[in-house]
């Protein structure tokens, strides 16, 4: 799972991907600062693999996970090359979905690029620029497209769709907030638009308003505008999530209790992803290694096998399961075997999350 941070200048981001990936990116109070983007890969913290570990004696655990993109601040015109900008939104084409991170705190010591904090201007210059980007493709699409229909009556669908689409991208929407059939969305797949892409805000707050009980105001705004488009908001520190970054293991959750956190900013970004991408994880077990696979749900067994090796696909005969909560209620596998708790599915078993599995394969 590839993950792009994105937003306006000095609104934390390079500060917020340091301390989620330690990778150490530089971060200063200046406009492009970042040019290149930083590639982070973060492990996603899964408490069962530990105690599948107890159970097996494995040698090491081997989580799922995920990059994350730290791609340069945007700026107005950005789809027209100001500022770097068609550089920046090529780097936004590669990642499954975009991290929005939003300004929502006030400190004269760290300047804003417009003067003054408004998160929804804030995210309508980027979105603007996103969605500018996709109407310059689509226009040449559309223009090829129906040249090449009048020879070829079955591309007059895409045509129609292709006004649609620009119809509303014309009117300040974005494509994620379009319903598109499956067969609409695999033509605009090849496409790889940026307004279509998934969308998490990630509201930056000051470490004040972290145990603050008064709502932030800029936060609320925020809420109000993503439920337009049903996308989520989650609230984080980066200044709170660098000094994490600095801790032990067990000096985190201390730290964590101390302010009346449960989570971490990484883990509610994670958990938010998930949900997002409609991701599930399975694993596999045994004395050498226990590991966490990332697929998406509704994946078949046999699907889920090739993402191990494409032999296991190939030549894949059925998939011994158990579910996480099964085996840790009995033990170990013996017992849940004993106990018929170990089912053999066949290739179109779809995947749980949780599910610990034994694939079969014969090549």
């Amino acid at each position: 799972m590839k993950l792009g941070i994105v937003g306006l200048p000095n609104v934390g981001k390079s500060t917020l991907f340091n301390a989620i990936t330690k990778a150490g990116a530089e971060s200063a109070n200046y406009p492009f600062c970042t040019i290149e983007p930083n590639v982070g890969v973060v492990a996603v913290p899964d408490e069962r693999l530990g105690q599948l570990v107890k159970i097996y004696s494995s040698e090491r655990i081997i989580p799922t996970a995920i990059e994350f993109y730290d791609i340069a601040g945007l700026v107005e015109g950005a789809s027209k090359g100001e500022g770097l900008g068609n550089q920046f939104l090529s780097h936004i084409r590669e990642v499954d979905a975009i991290v929005h991170v939003v300004r929502c705190f006030e400190n004269d010591d760290i300047v804003h690029i417009d003067g003054d904090i408004d998160p929804i201007r804030d995210i309508e210059i980027i979105n603007l620029e996103l969605m500018l980007a996709d109407m310059e493709i689509l226009q040449r699409r559309l223009e090829r497209t129906e040249r090449a229909a009048k020879g070829d009556k079955n591309l007059l669908h895409e045509v129609d769709l292709l006004k649609k689409v620009l119809a509303v991208l014309e009117e300040g929407q974005g494509i994620r907030t379009m319903d598109l059939s499956d067969d609409d969305k695999k033509i605009f797949k090849s496409f790889n638009l940026l307004s279509s892409k998934p969308i998490i805000y990630v509201a930056n707050i000051s470490e004040d308003d972290i145990s603050s009980e008064d709502p932030n105001p800029f936060v609320e705004e925020l809420r109000q505008y993503a439920s337009k488009e049903d996308a989520e908001v989650i609230t984080i520190s980066a200044e709170i999530e660098e000094e994490i970054s600095q801790l032990e293991e067990d000096e985190k959750m201390e730290f964590l209790h101390a302010l009346g956190l449960r989570d971490s900013g990484l883990d509610k970004l994670i958990q938010a992803s998930y949900k997002l991408l409609g991701l599930i994880s399975f694993m596999t077990v045994g004395p050498r290694e226990v590991r966490a696979w990332t697929i998406k749900e509704g994946t078949p067994a046999n699907q889920a096998a090739g993402k191990i090796h494409s032999d296991m696909e190939r030549g894949f005969i059925r998939a011994e399961t158990i579910s996480y909560e099964d085996l840790m209620e009995v033990g170990n596998m013996v017992a849940a075997k004993e106990k018929g708790l170990v089912r053999s599915e066949g290739k179109d078993y779809i995947m749980k999350d949780g599910d610990v599995v034994l694939f079969r394969f014969n090549v």
